[in-house]
């Protein structure tokens, strides 16, 4: 943990309590037995500490006397799978304007993983009614289809969603259903130079370059500065937040300015 005179120092003056993973339950039934520093827990023998709390404070015991039990993550873990998913802010009741919600979903999905390295084997489209309006019609929808090749290229993730939505779109009376939300999910994620090569992959040299536009384009001058068509102009679908208020946590352009 540290030099030993250092611990032999320190320990006696941190209380219990102040101890990371120690709870005030925890505490009390220590401070019961005589236990109020981290010197006095030290000491404590290994089957007492279990006993009073579990596996979590023996692990806590062993980690004073020196001994690692928690291990730490050197090497960030990889993302499994990500979903980019959005309420409507008018129900949907054609099939172009919950496309356009598609692509501008895809299209995030896309941009996310190519900020990751990664590149998706996967994709699922996922669309439905109102379920908290029984009164109106009912219908869900999701499909999913493989990637193949795999890709972060928004072309492949729009043309791939397109299929999906058109493959759950329904048959018949489909005016008679507002879709109130849509949504992509993105599975199988592996970063790009691990990804399986197949026999019958096409070369596409010009594809990173465009992709590498697209983002530097958006990045310099403001998210959605250049869409695919499919996108559409006028997204009546997209929730309308008017009277939102500034977020100061997550957007620089929303910091207040002292002049």
């Amino acid at each position: 943990m540290m030099d030993e005179s250092l611990a032999s120092w320190l320990l006696p003056r941190v209380p219990v309590g102040d101890i990371w993973g120690v709870g005030r339950k925890t505490t009390d039934k220590l401070r019961a037995l005589g236990v109020h520093t981290a010197a006095d827990l030290r000491d404590l023998p290994i089957r007492q500490a279990r006993a009073v709390g579990t596996v979590v404070l023996e692990r806590i015991v062993l980690e004073l006397q020196g001994e690692a039990c928690l291990a730490f993550d050197d090497v960030v873990p990889q993302r499994k799978g990500m979903a980019v998913t959005r309420s409507a802010g008018t129900p949907m009741t054609d099939f172009d304007t919950l496309f356009q919600a598609i692509t501008a979903h895809a299209s995030r999905g896309a941009e996310k993983l190519r900020q990751h390295g990664l590149v998706a084997g996967t994709l699922t489209v996922f669309f439905h009614t109102n379920k908290h309006r029984p009164d109106r019609p009912q219908y869900t929808a999701s499909r999913t289809t493989r990637m193949t090749p795999m890709s972060s290229d928004t072309f492949d993730l729009v043309e791939a969603a397109r299929r999906c939505a058109e493959a759950g779109w329904p048959k018949s009376d489909a005016r008679n259903f507002g879709f109130t939300k849509a949504g992509i999910m993105l599975n199988d994620l592996v970063r790009f130079e691990d990804r399986p090569q197949t026999l019958f992959d096409q070369a596409r040299p010009k594809s990173p370059a465009l992709m590498k536009a697209l983002d530097d384009v958006n990045d310099r001058f403001g998210k959605k500065t250049m869409v695919l068509a499919s996108e559409g102009m006028n997204q009546r679908w997209r929730l309308r937040a008017d009277h939102r208020s500034p977020r100061y946590t997550t957007r620089m352009e929303d910091l207040p300015v002292v002049r």
